[in-house]
Order: C-alpha cells, then sequence, then structure tokens
C-alpha cells in the first residue's frame, strides 16, 4: 500500500512538473506585413509652383499604373513619399513612420537622370527613414527615379545614411520597389 502510495504521489509530482516547464516556447508574435498597392511620390517647388506626382497603383497584382513625370532643371523640390493599401483603406505611411527605425527608403536615379536627394526626417535614433525628402533637379536630362522601400535593413551599412542602396550591404525585406521614369527640362 505503502508503494502504491509513493508511487502514485511521485506519477502527480511529475505530471505537475513537467506541465509546469519553463523550457516552452513563447509563441512567436508574427508581424504581418503590410500590402503595398499604391505608391505616390510627391514634390513641391520651393517658393511655390504646381507639384509633381509620380504614382505607381496595382490594386489586382496584374495591371500596375506607373506614371513618372518631368521635373523643372535647376529646381529644388520638397518631396514626400506615401505608401497605401488601398485594397483595405490603409495609409501604410502612417506604420513606416512609427516603426521609423525598422525602415528605410532609397531614392536611386539612373546615371543618365541628372537629380540628387537628401533626406529631411529621421527615426528615434537619428537614422533617415525617407518619407520627406528634398530633391533637386540639375540640368536637362532623362532617366529612371527607383523608390525602394526596406525593411529591417541595416541602416550602418556603408552608404545607407546617404541613401545608396546597396542590397547586399542593408540586407533586409523590400516592402516594395518602384522605378519610375523622369525627365528634365
Amino acid at each position: 500500500m505503502k508503494t502504491i502510495k509513493l508511487l502514485s504521489l511521485s506519477v502527480i509530482a511529475t505530471l505537475l512538473f513537467s506541465a509546469c516547464s519553463s523550457d516552452d516556447d513563447a509563441p512567436e508574435v508574427i508581424n504581418e506585413e503590410e500590402e503595398i498597392t499604391t505608391l505616390n511620390v510627391f514634390l513641391t517647388p520651393v517658393g511655390g509652383g504646381d507639384t509633381v506626382t509620380f504614382t505607381f497603383r496595382d490594386l489586382d497584382g496584374t495591371n500596375p499604373e506607373n506614371t513618372g513625370g518631368t521635373l523643372q532643371a535647376g529646381t529644388t523640390y520638397v518631396g514626400e513619399t506615401q505608401f497605401l493599401n488601398e485594397r483595405e483603406d490603409e495609409d501604410v505611411t502612417e506604420e513606416v513612420l512609427e516603426e521609423g527605425e525598422e525602415h528605410q527608403v532609397f531614392f536611386t536615379a539612373s546615371n543618365s537622370l541628372n537629380v540628387t536627394t537628401s533626406y529631411d526626417d529621421t527615426d528615434v535614433n537619428g537614422n533617415p527613414i525617407g518619407i520627406e525628402f528634398t530633391l533637386v533637379a540639375g540640368e536637362a536630362s532623362q532617366g529612371n527615379f527607383r523608390v525602394t522601400l526596406i525593411h529591417e535593413g541595416d541602416k550602418f551599412a556603408e552608404g545607407a545614411s546617404e541613401g545608396i542602396y546597396n542590397p547586399n550591404l542593408v540586407g533586409g525585406e523590400t516592402d516594395i520597389e518602384v522605378t519610375f521614369n523622369v525627365t528634365v527640362e
């Protein structure tokens, strides 16, 4: 009888300790990436004038709309990027700003396009985000202007703070990448 009691207590104690084990993995928090269906780049000339808007929109995943634009030579523009999920009527730009230390927008002009960009906003650590930027259009030219939103890239990678995008150095995940045709006249 004593053996049965001890055996029963032993089994119960084993069950209690294994049920309360601290080596159970905590559930992994899944940070589902936002879908981005639309990217707008707004460029407003410093000192006034009409805003130039570059737009990429792909609501159905099969028929994207992509409109670049024409910039005036010798003009400085205040730039703003906007990321939308129009299927869900969400402004993803808000999330990019809230998670600024995890996001960076890169602006890459082809060699034939005479424009330069600089960042006008930073995350809580003083690193660039790219929602607000300055674009300077130089002499007349034509080429491609690529906008890339990176999630969890290395903001300390060589050239990243100047907006130089090298995927081998920056890493991270590309949330969206769009190339616009641009003319400076």
